[in-house]
This record gives structure tokens, C-alpha cells and sequence, in this order.
């Protein structure tokens, strides 16, 4: 058996991080075995990459190739591995998030980033994206209060909400594998929406 592989997905400050300990439990208590990851990150030399990208000016094109660069490195060292032993990979972001940002936000060209997922992913793709909605001025309030902001983070509200339209596109291409999540409302609230959805969608291995 080939393990599931979930993505968790949302605009800063949607609270999507928050969920992800949680849902590890949740799975764990049902019978997978759960690696946790993110992205851009998981392997050393992706960790490097996503440093530059949170931390140095670049072009959308620079930042779309260290993205697909980090995620190659982290697909053949992490998580094809993985599923293929039957682990179920956890991970915070994937490429809807490139698509979000680079495309939605910086307003980079859809194709260009199609092709370079193709080549990169190989048909890969996640059997459930959990999509954390959360209008841009929600979110702006939730990460002025968490913590330093990082490159993206400094960007205002126009782009947060261009990022969030990228991720209703990505949805609106693929709905068969995302899930929205609306990210409004406290902690317990937001927790019991995504439970209902891992309930319908992640199969029970105990």
C-alpha cells in the first residue's frame, strides 16, 4: 500500500501551521505512519534554497526555479521514498503554493510554471489539498501578532489577495483533490472543519 500524501495550503496567516501537529495526531491515532515535511524545505539542500528565497531580492522567475529546484531535491530524497513504504507525508505547502505566490502574486506566467511542474513532478501530485481561505486583511491581523515578517510577509494586502485568487484557480483546475477550508473563526472551530474532511477523505489503517 502506497502512502497518502497531504498537503496543507493557505495564505500567511491563515493558520494552516497551526492545524498540522494536530492532524499528524489524527492520523497517527488511525493507523498511519506520518512523516511531517514543508516546503520550500525538508532536505538540507532545499532548507538552503528556502532561505534565499524568504530572505533575498529576486526576480518571480529566480524564485520560481529555486521553488521547482528545492522540490525536485525534496521529491526524490523524501517523499517518493516515503510513499512508496507506505508512509503517509504531511506537508506544509507543495506547488499550489507556487502557483499562489509566483503566479497569482507576482503575476508569472501560468504555463511556465505547468511546464516546470511537469518536468520536476513527473505526474506527481497530492491526494488531498486542505486549503485554509482566510481573506488578506483577516490575515494580515493574524501574522502581525505571530511574528517577524519575512519577504512575502512584507507584502500588502493587494497581494495577499492575488495569492488567494491564484489558490481558487488551482482549486477550480483540480477540485478533486481540494478541500477549503474556512479559515475564519478561533482555533476549535477551524480544527473541527478540518477533522470533518480528514474523516471523509483519509482512509482508516488500524
Amino acid at each position: 500500500m502506497t502512502g497518502l500524501f497531504i498537503t496543507f495550503e493557505g495564505i500567511d496567516g491563515a493558520g494552516k501551521s497551526s492545524h498540522l501537529e494536530a492532524t499528524r495526531e489524527w492520523l497517527q491515532a488511525r493507523g498511519h505512519e506520518v512523516l511531517g515535511t514543508r516546503e520550500p524545505g525538508g532536505t538540507p539542500l532545499a532548507e538552503l534554497l528556502r532561505e534565499a528565497v524568504l530572505h533575498r531580492p529576486m526576480d518571480a522567475l529566480t524564485e520560481a526555479l529555486l521553488v521547482f529546484a528545492a522540490r525536485r531535491d525534496h521529491l526524490a530524497r523524501v517523499i517518493e521514498p516515503a510513499l512508496q513504504r507506505g508512509i503517509t507525508v504531511l506537508c506544509d505547502r507543495f506547488t499550489d503554493a507556487t502557483f499562489a505566490y509566483q503566479g497569482g502574486g507576482r503575476g508569472f506566467d501560468f504555463g511556465v510554471l505547468r511546464q516546470l511542474e511537469a518536468w520536476v513532478q513527473q505526474g506527481r501530485q497530492p491526494d488531498l489539498t486542505v486549503w485554509f481561505d482566510l481573506p488578506a486583511e483577516e490575515a494580515a491581523v493574524r501574522r502581525a501578532a505571530a511574528r517577524s515578517p519575512d519577504r512575502f510577509e512584507q507584502q500588502g494586502a493587494d497581494f495577499f489577495e492575488r495569492v488567494r485568487s491564484g489558490y481558487q484557480a488551482r482549486a477550480d483546475e483540480q477540485p478533486q483533490r481540494y478541500a477549503r477550508i474556512d479559515a475564519r473563526g478561533d482555533r476549535a472551530t477551524v480544527w473541527a472543519r478540518v477533522q470533518r474532511v480528514l474523516e471523509a477523505r483519509c482512509v482508516d489503517r488500524r
